[in-house]
């Protein structure tokens, strides 16, 4: 991992380079959650930019070593955004992705100056910042890497929590994920609250 093209676009002028990812979009329950990151200077220790990578290489420890390091971080700042299960059977997936992430760029208070985004497609809405989609960015890009963690720590933080709400899905072990588990919790318990039926029509009745 390298900051590379983090520093390019500094030296081109854009000082204040945003990643940006996603988690949640294929899950079966629960929300699709966005984060936007910005580090204040490029300035990485070796050590992270050496260890840092996309959030499903890395080990549930690790990810939360890294969340805690971005929390507590002076150099960084960033935020989440998430948008429920109900929303996106209204609106669907790619929508409800793509508005996860725009809140999350809204809400950081010193705005970016581009947006580096996780993916092909994008759609900005009412954003009136430039961006640049990376395939695979979370593998490539630190920013988006960073991006990343902080989203699957998040989410995976809120699927622990409904999992004490909806215990006979399994929810702190899949994370609401298509697992065979799941698949039975769900056809012998029916949908709960916070499934996302357009991804489940024809499971149950």
């Amino acid at each position: 991992m390298n900051l590379f093209l983090e520093k390019k676009l500094s030296r081109r002028g854009f000082c204040r380079v945003a990643g940006v990812d996603e988690v949640g979009r294929g899950s079966l329950a629960g929300p699709v959650v966005a984060s936007a990151i910005v580090f204040k200077n490029l300035k990485i220790s070796k050590k992270i930019l050496r260890e840092i990578k996309d959030s499903k290489q890395l080990s549930p420890k690790k990810r939360e070593e890294f969340f805690a390091l971005l929390k507590n971080s002076a150099d960084c700042q960033w935020q989440v955004a998430k948008v429920s299960a109900k929303v996106i059977d209204r609106i669907n997936i790619e929508k409800a992705t793509y508005l996860a992430m725009c809140q999350a760029v809204k809400k950081i208070k010193n705005q970016p100056d581009i947006l580096l985004i996780d993916g092909n497609r994008f759609s900005a809405g009412r954003l009136k910042i430039p961006y640049k989609t990376i395939i695979k960015g979370d593998e490539k890009i630190f920013s988006i890497a960073a991006a990343s963690i902080i989203a699957k720590v998040t989410r995976d933080r809120l699927m622990i929590k409904m999992a004490k709400i909806y215990p006979e899905y399994g929810f702190e072990i899949h994370k609401g994920y298509g697992t065979k588990k799941h698949f039975r919790r769900v056809k012998k318990f029916g949908l709960s609250e916070i499934h996302r039926r357009s991804f489940l029509r024809g499971l149950v009745s």
